[in-house]
């Protein structure tokens, strides 16, 4: 029997030399007689130690990593002096990369993962290990709602999860649906959010990368409850894996019968297709991404009418983020009850969050709702990668609020946040170190927003110029108070007045650095004289 051997190739593992590894293993392999099946697994997440390569034995897998290249001849040597490997722990200090049993890393074995339960497990593009691993168990489940009860028992067990939106808006999924449902129209769509554009995030990417299948799945059922036919998933035009891999599942998934007339012989009938964005951010929020799918320029459009009643083509229309549907078959498969009982007040079931910037262990923790930063950062995250203090947690991409360390305390949990005004949108962790300068983050904001704009509200459009330009005089010391004040009415004009919430949030990083970090806001730049002593 050959030896299973998993490498993955997700985006990030592959940045990290995956492929390499894995034509370095094979030829190492055929050299030294060891016959070997490799198999190209998607990542489990856990980045810090890409690539993660696992080894398939009678306890389970064992990991090795990160493996580079020139570490690949020593663990095959490993593997050939072992021989019958069956006890995996018979390579505990004897590989300098082995990591033991890969379900008992810490980093995995502490997480509660439902959506992401496959990822890393199973070959993304095999439809049949996708079935053996609980795959279409949901979309099984709904048909046979909608057998029985139509589609508005579908519509009932989404509402029963209290799943909320995982993009950022975190509106009740089912209540989207239910608009959807009860809006009559000859055509309705579903819309497929994948332009994942925040800083620090990655879940989106992973999950298609990973696990394809459940993303299809759940954009399925979704049709079925509303009575969609056409599925549209718009993909950011930076991730080219994902764009490989998912065209590749929607081609079986349609050659197997789950996509396309007569779904499954159930007389249903789907159509799903990958459209790429242009690498707009603001092509992240509903209308301004269906102005886009549509063929236009991708401006915000002013609501009402919501994309539920007139979304694409002025059809009724459900646009959700990619984990929001990949949620959908865990839901449909173990019931509304099952993911309720994860998570606390109005924030039910789990949270894929992702650990990025100044982290030792950086990569994808999901947990129910409830967890801490604190907790995720130090205990999943192990601290900061330079080793210095953490000064400032950013949650929500570039328009979430700077968080000082008397609120990392603070449960991870949409209304606790609020409270706040943070957000804790697509779920991406950004730590910084007590090296960076606030003062230059907050310009930062005013900046992303200045050049991301699509320019059709007046406070965004020049709001944002208008920002940068304060925040450099307060910097320089240029009537510092008056600028402060101005600086403060300008944000409350953007927060209120803005189209969207491009600039309506612009204001939340920026107000967090004159609460939380104000001696970073208003210390002096440099004389000129002590600026060229320094360089």
């Amino acid at each position: 029997m050959p030896v299973k051997i998993y490498i993955p190739c997700d985006t990030t593992a592959l940045a990290m030399g995956a492929d390499e590894v894995a034509n370095i293993v094979e030829f190492q392999s055929r050299e030294a007689g060891l016959s070997v099946d490799i198999i190209r697994n998607g990542s489990r997440g856990l980045f810090y130690l890409e690539p993660l390569v696992e080894v398939e034995t009678a306890r389970g897998r064992i990991a090795f990593g990160p493996v580079e290249a020139e570490d690949v001849p020593g663990l095959i040597q490993s593997l050939v002096a072992h021989g019958d490997f069956s006890e995996g722990k018979a390579f505990a200090g004897k590989h300098p990369l082995y990591l033991g049993l890969t379900e008992e890393i810490p980093y995995l074995a502490k997480q509660q993962r439902l959506t992401f339960a496959r990822a890393g497990i199973i070959d993304p593009l095999s439809l049949e290990d996708y079935q053996a691993h609980g795959g279409f168990e949901g979309l099984n489940q709904a048909l046979a709602l909608t057998g029985s009860n139509g589609p508005q028992g579908i519509v009932d067990e989404v509402k029963t999860s209290g799943l909320r939106g995982r993009g950022g808006a975190a509106f009740p999924t089912g209540i989207k649906w239910q608009t959807v449902l009860d809006t009559p129209a000859e055509q309705k769509y579903i819309v497929c959010n994948a332009d994942e554009g925040d800083s620090g995030t990655f879940a989106d990417r992973l999950l298609m990368e990973a696990d394809p299948f459940t993303l299809i799945e759940g954009m399925v059922i979704a049709g079925l409850a509303v009575g969609a036919n056409q599925g549209y998933i718009y993909l950011r035009s930076e991730y080219p894996q994902a764009d490989k891999i998912l065209n590749q599942a929607i081609k079986t998934a349609y050659a197997q019968g789950y996509l396309g007339e007569n779904i499954q012989d159930s007389g249903q009938h789907f159509d799903l297709e990958v459209r790429l964005g242009a690498g707009a951010y603001i092509c992240g929020e509903e209308t301004s991404l269906l102005e886009s799918l549509e063929g236009k320029r991708g401006l915000v459009r002013a609501k009402p009418p919501l994309p539920a009643i007139e979304g694409l083509f002025g059809l009724p229309t459900i646009v959700n983020n990619v984990i929001s549907l990949a949620s959908i078959p865990v839901i449909l498969a173990k019931g509304g009850e099952y993911y309720r009982d994860y998570g606390m007040g109005r924030s039910r079931g789990t949270l894929p969050v992702q650990l990025a910037g100044n982290i030792k262990q950086g990569g994808l923790v999901e947990l129910a709702f409830g967890a801490t930063l604190h907790n995720l950062v130090f205990e999943f995250g192990g601290g900061t990668f330079s080793g210095k203090p953490a000064k400032a947690i950013q949650v929500g991409g570039p328009l979430g609020a700077y968080l000082p360390e008397e609120q990392w305390h603070t449960p991870l949990d949409y209304e606790a946040f609020a409270a706040n005004n943070a957000v804790l949108g697509h779920g991406g962790v950004v730590v910084f170190d007590t090296s960076v300068d606030m003062a230059k983050q907050a310009r930062f904001a005013m900046e992303f927003c200045k050049i991301e704009s699509c320019g059709k509200c007046t406070p965004c459009r020049i709001g944002a110029v208008r920002g940068v330009e304060v925040i450099d005089k307060i910097i320089g010391d240029d009537h510092r108070e008056q600028n402060l004040e101005l600086l403060t009415d300008l944000c409350d004009t953007m927060e209120l007045g803005s189209l969207c919430a491009m600039g309506g949030m612009t204001p939340y990083p920026v107000r967090s650095v004159m609460e939380h970090f104000p001696d970073d806001l208003i210390k002096a730049v440099p004389g000129k004289a002590q600026q060229e002593q320094e360089l």
